[in-house]
């Protein structure tokens, strides 16, 4: 069964027919999910089957306007991602703030790291320590481990200071150039490394300090 075949052996291990199955959901009259997907795939290649309208879509048999919103929107989701059209490259300070803006309310210091592909879009964020980030605890495998994982290409650092003053802190200096040397042997680049408090930022990148 599609399902059970895409839980226990991931999606690319299904056939066009089983992942359309499991679109589809359900079949009709007799008919299951698998044997409607298998002839609807056997009257239109993928590619023409994704040229077609919603209006088009529904009146295939066993597809209905349901099914056929579903087909649509999962075509459309699987464009932005190969296009990346529905991402926000991350390029500058102004950038970057509204995806740490969490952070400013914190009352400890929480350090996150962004992920960023080669487009400099975010792949995801983490949350790499809480409580005081000094050079003794932020180890470079901490922040590199999850970059690896994810193929990440870029990493833009944060973390706040609660105390309501940016200005970096010996440790953070010290943090910054090993993650620079790391990220060079590693061939990913940390971009910045971006303090916050309530009301105001530091950015060394800014400064050029990176």
């Amino acid at each position: 069964r599609p399902r059970e075949k895409l839980f226990e052996k991931g999606p690319q291990a299904l056939k066009d027919y089983e992942l359309l199955a499991i679109l589809l959901r359900t079949g009709y009259e007799g008919k299951s999910a698998l044997e409607v997907a298998q002839r609807i795939l056997s009257q239109h290649s993928l590619e023409a089957l994704f040229s077609l309208s919603i209006d088009q879509l529904k009146k295939l048999k066993g597809v209905g306007l349901s099914r056929a919103a579903i087909i649509s929107a999962g075509y459309e989701l699987s464009k932005r991602a190969g296009d990346g059209n529905s991402l926000h490259a991350i390029t500058s300070i102004t950038d970057i703030l509204p995806v740490i803006q969490e952070l400013r309310t914190k009352n400890r210091e929480h350090l996150v790291a962004l992920y960023l592909n080669a487009r400099n879009h975010l792949i995801e964020k983490q949350t790499i320590s809480i409580g005081s980030v000094t050079e003794g605890i932020v180890h470079p495998r901490e922040v590199f481990s999850p970059a690896l994982k994810l193929n990440a290409v870029h990493i833009i650092l944060s973390h706040n200071h609660p105390s309501g003053d940016p200005s970096p802190s010996l440790d953070d200096i010290a943090i910054t150039k090993r993650l620079i040397k790391a990220g060079k042997l590693l061939g990913i680049e940390l971009l910045d490394h971006v303090i916050v408090s309530k009301e105001n930022h530091y950015s060394f990148r800014e400064d050029g300090l990176i």
